[in-house]
């Protein structure tokens, strides 16, 4: 029998992917008690403001000056899928819109043709620590759909279909929640209209597996010509198919054979990422994914004279006040409250 995995590869705080996916970046920030005012409530001293990815005491402030996070700032020609398994994401954009969002939400926003947007982290407690998990995957978009109007959906986590299968003795559990492309009776939202994965043929799919000790799960054959990868990103090992990984470790696996997952002595949490490849070039410089360097090039020229439709906020980190309510405001004035 062939190996089912193909290769593997350490994991940091940037993941490798394959066509049509672009990298993942992984946040896990143990963030303390806030200020009242939604930043750390200890001295910021000892950081590199403005670029603190040290992770000292066991958090950081990324781009943040006082909250952490990502302020103002471009994209073109991709998709950015935000997952937040905890805490909050405050999001404002150049189109007006503007959402808090957190504990199992998702946010998938196509760049386009070019958005600036927000990516603030809120520290809502003052009188408890503030824990951070997100992954952000960036999807690529085919060339007829780098110049698409920005947009973005909210898949919120009360409608974002999960499961929760038991052994065969009630002993033992998987966690399942799926964020694109079906998986066992479990169907999705609709990613955005423009997006690579909104096509039939994309086979697009992003599946977390939450794996308690000792517990199995088996990977059903994908579509002809996808691709998948498996990122063990916390816990023991996983055994797939007959190859053992470590927690830390990425593996292309194969996606043409249905394959079983036998989860460590101590569980493990996967992020599966499947897909069938664009196949076209890759210009890739910053917050800009083109085809080609003279598409770049005209990135930045378009940016520099448009700003991507300006920024309508008082600030570059627009934050959405200190109760954890849940919400999106569209660009066509469409609200979603949540909570």
């Amino acid at each position: 029998m062939a190996d089912s995995v193909l290769q593997k590869f350490p994991l940091a705080s940037q993941w490798p992917t394959v066509d049509p996916f672009l990298f993942v970046a992984y946040h896990k920030d143990d963030y303390p008690a806030s200020d009242g005012a939604l930043a750390p409530g200890v001295s910021l001293e000892e950081r590199q403001i403005g670029s603190d990815f040290s992770g000292r005491d066991g958090w950081s402030m990324y781009h943040g000056q006082a909250v952490p996070g990502f302020p103002q700032h471009p994209h073109r020609g991709f998709e950015t899928i935000t997952y937040v398994r905890c805490g909050f994401v405050d999001h404002a954009d150049s189109l007006g819109a503007t959402a808090r969002f957190g504990e199992g939400d998702t946010q998938w926003m196509t760049a386009g043709s070019g958005i600036q947007h927000s990516e603030m982290f809120p520290l809502l407690e003052d009188d408890a620590p503030n824990p951070l998990e997100l992954f952000q995957i960036w999807l690529n978009l085919p060339a007829a759909d780098k110049m698409v109007d920005p947009y973005f959906t909210m898949l919120w986590s009360h409608v974002t279909p999960s499961e929760m299968i038991r052994g065969a003795n009630g002993e033992g559990a998987v966690d399942l929640t799926v964020l694109a492309g079906n998986l066992r009776d479990l169907k999705p939202a609709a990613p955005p209209p423009d997006s690579w994965a909104s096509r039939d043929r994309s086979d697009v799919a992003i599946w977390h597996l939450s794996m308690e000790p000792d517990t199995r799960f088996e990977l059903p054959v994908a579509a002809e010509g996808s691709i998948r990868a498996l990122y063990a990103y916390e816990g023991s090992t996983v055994t797939i198919g007959t190859t053992e990984i470590a927690a830390g470790t990425g593996a292309l696996i194969r996606s043409d054979e249905i394959i079983e997952l036998s989860a460590g002595p101590a569980g493990i949490e996967i992020i599966i990422l499947q897909g069938r490849p664009i196949g076209e070039p890759v210009a890739q410089y910053g917050p800009f994914v083109m085809n080609s360097q003279s598409e770049i090039e005209d990135a930045f020229r378009d940016y520099q004279a448009t700003q991507f439709g300006g920024w309508p906020w008082p600030n570059e980190t627009p934050n959405h006040g200190t109760a954890a309510r849940r919400f999106a405001i569209h660009a066509d004035g469409r609200c979603e409250d949540i909570s």
